[in-house]
């Protein structure tokens, strides 16, 4: 039963998050953190800041991890087939069809229905690491982390891996 519940938490967010891995994510953590209680929301806050800097697709990483924790090294291979078998379904099956359509205005209007929610569940995500690391970790803490790295991203264009893996030190010496 372990194994199906793993296989559902991450063919679900699979399925509905159009858009890739930064899609996905609000839909694994209501899986894992919210519908199976696998880990918490600090868990997963970090668990997605390890996967933002490592190389590779975020749902995947997190998949990986996250089915092993769970059930084991078949857990793993099982999170990873599960978060995988959406797209090769639709590329098996659908390729020719989409291929057939992409220049169809209904399909151009839905997909920008479907960008603005994108952005608010992100939105929401962004809105629940901050208010669970402005408790956790404190505001001064908080706000140091939040201000630096919105000056290296957006003034000094620093790469976002770059950032994350600092922000992992910083926690490590000050917060660790």
């Amino acid at each position: 039963m372990l194994y199906i519940e793993i296989f559902i938490a991450f063919f679900i967010p699979g399925i509905v998050g159009y858009g890739g891995g930064p899609a996905s994510i609000p839909l694994i953590q209501a899986e894992v953190v919210d519908r199976y209680e696998w880990v918490s929301v600090e868990e997963f806050g970090e668990l997605l800041a390890m996967a933002n800097a490592l190389p590779g697709p975020i749902a995947t990483k997190m998949a990986g991890y996250i089915g092993y924790e769970v059930g084991g090294v078949f857990g793993s291979f099982i999170a990873l087939f599960a978060t995988v078998a959406p797209s090769l379904i639709a590329m098996l099956f659908l390729l020719g069809l989409l291929y057939k359509f992409k220049d169809s205005p209904k399909v151009k209007r839905m997909t920008a229905l479907i960008k603005p929610t994108i952005a608010i569940l992100l939105g929401v995500l962004a809105i629940q690491f901050f208010s669970t690391s402005w408790y956790s970790a404190g505001i001064i803490q908080t706000l140091i982390l939040g201000v630096a790295s919105l000056i290296l991203l957006e003034k000094l264009k620093v790469h976002p891996s770059l950032v994350i893996v600092g922000a992992l030190v910083y926690g490590a010496v000050f917060l660790g």
